[in-house]
């Protein structure tokens, strides 16, 4: 269960087999660590599932493997380019999820679980790209507070708000702790079970992987500044890609200097008391800070709401080149977006 999709477990996962289940997509949505809003936004699980589906075979045309089975249709699960309309669930192989023990007296996590495991599990880091550093990049915070230098994201000199980078940043993360952490790759190895080389071949492919969705994305004047991605080890013991990929949730997509995604959603909130109420709150009273929210977030105006849908709808028609969702173009909805941002 999450604020984006559900998950069914058909048949689980063991030690020698890989299972089978199904991802459903929801229209709900999340904004400032909220949880659930109290729109949803029609078409946007579809949207989501649909063009996941397109990007998973895409890469699997070029030979790199993904968990993805198909998407739900006419009673069957069939491939991207068998599709004739759109659907919001997707069907998946399953890996095994270990979790690692967490200790909460010290608030810290043993890995020891990885210790000797070669093959079939959830690889438990998210990777993420930066083709650009927006303004409010998590990367100034760090170089700021010394957590890590410009060396450490291969670059070779200090990066600018706004700066387009020649070369990717690839950047690591924890998967499966209350809270994302940020890591050098010495560390990620070190919890991941991984070898030298498998940290070498998830640095390799998500750069592959992460060009090839700039590229599908700039023939439709779209630019991907940056993404994440969940990586598996499949019963051979193959680095595989897991969850979903290549979404407006996943990346951050941008046309026009325009956000394509629940960007704008969030833009809105901020304008509003419950907005004030949730910042305070979090300033004052750490980790347990939405008891002492008494309001509650207003609904989105009904059309914004209707253009947010459209939004996800008609990036998802473009990049993939199928007019599945019967919306305007996507500059068009841009427009009115526009017109509701001030």
């Amino acid at each position: 269960m999450g604020s984006v999709k559900e998950i069914e477990v058909i048949t689980p996962a063991t030690l020698e087999t890989m299972g089978d289940g199904e991802f459903v997509f929801s229209d709900r949505y999340s904004v400032f660590d909220w949880g659930e809003m109290p729109d949803l936004i029609d078409k946007k699980g579809a949207a989501l599932a649909t063009l996941s589906a397109y990007f998973f075979e895409v890469l699997l045309n070029k030979g790199i493997l993904g968990h993805f089975r198909g998407l739900a249709e006419e009673g069957t699960y069939k491939r991207f380019h068998e599709l004739n309309s759109y659907s919001n669930k997707m069907r998946v192989a399953l890996v095994r999820v270990l979790k690692p023990a967490y200790h909460k007296d010290t608030n810290t996590y043993n890995y020891d679980i990885y210790n000797n495991e070669h093959a079939n599990y959830l690889i438990p880091l998210e990777v993420i790209y930066r083709n650009k550093l927006g303004e409010s990049a998590s990367v100034f915070k760090r170089l700021s507070n010394g957590s890590i230098t410009y060396k450490d994201l291969g670059l070779d000199h200090e990066p600018k708000p706004g700066e387009k980078l020649l070369k990717p940043i690839i950047d690591v993360s924890t998967k499966l702790e209350h809270t994302d952490r940020y890591m050098k790759w010495d560390e990620a190895q070190k919890i991941s079970g991984l070898t030298a080389d498998g940290i070498e071949k998830i640095k390799t492919l998500t750069l592959e992987i992460s060009k090839i969705i700039t590229e599908e994305c700039a023939k439709v004047g779209i630019e991907n500044e940056d993404g994440k991605f969940e990586f598996g080890l499949d019963t051979k013991g193959r680095i595989i890609l897991i969850d979903v990929l290549g979404t407006p949730d996943e990346c951050r997509f941008v046309m026009d200097g325009f956000h394509i995604s629940k960007e704008f959603a969030r833009r809105w909130y901020r304008k509003t008391a419950w907005f004030i109420e949730v910042e305070k709150a979090k300033k004052e009273r750490g980790s347990d800070w939405k008891t002492f929210v008494k309001s509650a977030p207003p609904p989105l105006p009904p059309e914004v709401k209707t253009l947010l849908s459209h939004l996800y709808q008609a990036v998802t028609n473009e990049i993939t080149g199928k007019k599945l969702f019967t919306v305007p173009p996507l500059k068009t909805i841009i427009e009115g977006l526009k017109r509701h941002d001030s």
